[in-house]
């Protein structure tokens, strides 16, 4: 295994020894276990986004890429079997936008080929570049993210900048660095004193499984809490920022991402503690503006909300706590209105929570 963070860590590649294997970490047996999984198959990258062996917008993304890879080897008609995989694709997640943003590129590069090249050649191309382009979307994210902290720094007197985040948005969301961990590894990187609050992110736990395991074996200072803790903490002056990542975003600024967000930046809002979100641009979605009513919601399995899955005497065991029938909602993602966040931080620098503040960044997606 990789040191998380390492320049050569990944979370998705090609399988060095077989050109036709797509290799990811299999996230569900974190923090326990880390196991290598191969993906052989399309389908294989179908079941590994939609049963969440692979968690992140940035990543479900890079996954649908290399997938649709998988497709173009070895059937007769690459180019049928690649759109059939793509629909499918699509409907294995619903509410991150860079799936249905990295499919698109692919099919993009697909149509513009000739008859005369390698599709398979093309398509790990482009997979790659997708890849190598969100590890320095995450970087610049760090970078610009890093001066917030350092400004917030400079006024405790050699005390650590305490910074809550919620759900995971790491380098295990991403293909390396994270988007909400980038400034916080940066930081830390520079001697930066920093502590994370970690919301351990009910009810698949990705905060407690994956964020305080990356923290950790980053030498990250950083305590685990209940995800209603948070309201808590502010209220005593324990939380200097509070940086989360975003699975969609509109072009106006508003946020979804891991369920319980909102809540936190309300809590955030009460107790004037400036609430960032790492916005990758890939996670901008330019046709919507209303998120609460434009955002498509997933609703999970009632499974997650009813079971917690652990380990016991060394064995990995799953235990309902719920009387049976039970009824259960399992709302897997809520909309920040942009009027709760403080400010954007992307790859090329912060900017308001608003349409203005962020085709200053991306003045090429102006309609007029």
């Amino acid at each position: 295994m990789l040191p998380v963070n390492a320049e050569d860590f990944r979370t998705i590649w090609l399988c060095p020894d077989d050109d036709s294997v797509v290799q990811i970490i299999d996230q569900r047996l974190l923090p326990h276990d880390y196991h290598i999984q191969d993906l052989k198959r399309w389908q294989d990258g179908v079941e590994a986004i939609s049963d969440m062996y692979v968690r992140g917008a940035p990543l479900i993304g890079a996954t649908a890429a290399w997938s649709l890879y998988l497709a173009s080897l070895d059937v007769s008609d690459p180019a049928a079997e690649i759109r059939t995989a793509a629909d499918a694709l699509l409907q294995s997640r619903p509410t991150a936008v860079n799936l249905g943003w990295a499919i698109e590129r692919v099919l993009t590069v697909i149509e513009a080929a000739s008859s005369s090249e390698d599709l398979p050649a093309l398509i790990r191309r482009e997979a790659g570049d997708i890849c190598n382009e969100d590890i320095e979307i995450s970087r610049g994210i760090g970078e610009h993210g890093l001066r917030l902290i350092e400004e917030i720094a400079a006024g405790k007197n050699g005390g650590a900048v305490n910074i809550l985040t919620h759900c995971n948005a790491g380098s295990l969301a991403t293909i390396n660095w994270g988007t909400a961990t980038a400034p916080i590894y940066f930081a830390h990187r520079k001697g930066i004193a920093v502590h994370v609050w970690v919301d351990e992110t009910r009810p698949r736990n990705q905060g407690s499984q994956l964020t305080a395991w990356e923290l950790a074996a980053n030498g990250v200072p950083h305590t685990l809490i209940v995800d209603n803790a948070g309201g808590h903490l502010m209220q005593h002056e324990m939380v200097d920022l509070v940086i989360t990542g975003t699975d969609r975003t509109t072009r106006c600024g508003d946020v979804a991402n891991k369920i319980g967000t909102y809540l936190k930046a309300l809590a955030a809002d009460d107790n004037d503690i400036p609430f960032y979100v790492a916005l990758p641009s890939t996670t901008i979605d330019w046709k919507s503006r209303d998120g609460l009513t434009e955002i498509p919601i997933e609703e999970r399995d009632n499974a997650e909300v009813t079971d917690i899955y652990g380990v016991s005497n060394g064995e990995r065991i799953h235990v309902r706590t719920t009387a049976p029938n039970t009824p259960v909602s399992n709302y897997a993602f809520d909309v920040t209105p942009a009027r709760l966040i403080t400010g954007l931080i992307t790859e090329r620098g912060i900017c308001d929570a608003s349409e203005d503040g962020l085709l200053e960044l991306f003045p090429e997606m102006r309609t007029e």
